[in-house]
C-alpha cells in the first residue's frame, strides 16, 4: 500500500501542446534585403563613379609630361592632337559655358574658361583647325541639318562650335565615323568620343593614352565640371559617337 502511494505521488500527469524545439531564425530575409539594398545603392551611385574611380587614381602632370613627350616624337595628327589634349588637362580652366559675343574667326572666351566643346576647339586649333569657322560655314550652307535646341533662327559664330551637340553633328558629317564599342582597345590617341550623360546632356572628350601608355587602358582628356580632366572614365556613360578628326587612316 505504501509502494502504491508513493507512485502515485511521483507520476504527474502533463496536459497541454507537447513541448517544442526552439527553431533557428532564417537570415534568408535580412540577407535579401542587404543584396536589394546594395543593388539599389550601386545603380544609383553609377554617377558618382567617374568621380570615385578618379580619386582612386589620379594623375599627376608629370606622367602627362612624360606621355606628351612620347606623343609628340610621332608627326601623326591624332597623336599631336591627343598631346593637346593632356597639356590641356594640366591647365588651370574653370568651367564656364556661358554666352559671350566673341571674335571671328578664331575666337575664344577667356583662357581661364571653358567647357567640354572649348577643350575640343583649343586642342584641334593646335592642328590649324578652327573648328568655330568650318562649323559655321557648314550651318550657314545647311542650318537644318544641326539640332534645333536653342531657339536660334540663324547660326551664331559666337556660340554655335561651343555646343556640344553641333560639335557632334559636325563630325558626323565630317569625320571618320567609327561604330561606338565599349572595347578600349578599339579606341587611339586622339579620337573624339561623344558620350549621353545621366541628364540626357551630350558630353565629349579626346582619348588619350593612360599613365602607363597602354592601349588597353585608354583614357579621355574631357572638362565636366570643376577643372579638365585626365581620367580613366571612357566607359563611364553609354558611347554616342566615336570620331577621328581630321580623316585618318590610323
Amino acid at each position: 500500500m505504501a509502494r502504491r502511494k508513493r507512485d502515485l505521488y511521483s507520476t504527474i500527469e502533463y496536459i497541454g501542446p507537447r513541448p517544442q524545439k526552439p527553431k533557428r531564425s532564417s537570415n534568408f530575409g535580412g540577407w535579401f534585403i542587404v543584396v536589394i539594398a546594395l543593388g539599389i545603392a550601386a545603380w544609383f551611385g553609377r554617377p558618382l563613379m567617374p568621380l570615385l574611380k578618379a580619386a582612386m587614381v589620379p594623375a599627376s602632370n608629370e606622367q602627362a609630361s612624360l606621355q606628351i613627350l612620347e606623343l609628340n616624337q610621332s608627326s601623326a595628327p591624332s597623336d599631336q592632337l591627343a598631346a593637346a589634349a593632356l597639356a590641356y588637362a594640366t591647365q588651370d580652366v574653370n568651367y564656364q559655358t556661358s554666352y559671350q559675343t566673341i571674335d571671328y574667326p578664331m575666337g575664344d572666351v577667356a583662357a581661364s574658361n571653358g567647357g567640354a566643346a572649348d577643350l575640343v576647339v583649343r586642342c584641334l586649333r593646335k592642328q590649324g583647325i578652327d573648328l568655330q569657322k568650318e562649323i559655321h560655314e557648314d550651318m550657314v550652307r545647311d542650318f537644318r541639318r544641326y539640332p534645333q535646341l536653342w531657339s536660334a533662327t540663324a547660326p551664331d559664330a559666337n556660340i554655335d562650335h561651343r555646343r556640344v551637340p553641333n560639335l557632334h553633328a559636325f563630325l558626323e558629317r565630317h569625320a571618320t565615323s567609327l561604330t561606338p564599342q565599349r572595347v578600349p582597345s578599339h579606341f587611339k590617341p586622339g579620337d573624339l568620343v561623344v558620350w549621353s550623360l545621366v541628364n540626357g546632356e551630350s558630353h565629349i572628350g579626346i582619348a588619350v593614352p593612360g599613365p602607363a601608355g597602354s592601349l588597353k587602358d585608354v583614357w579621355v582628356v574631357h572638362h565636366l565640371g570643376g577643372k579638365p580632366k585626365w581620367e580613366n572614365v571612357l566607359l563611364d556613360y553609354p558611347i554616342i559617337g566615336h570620331y577621328r578628326f581630321p580623316n585618318s587612316s590610323k
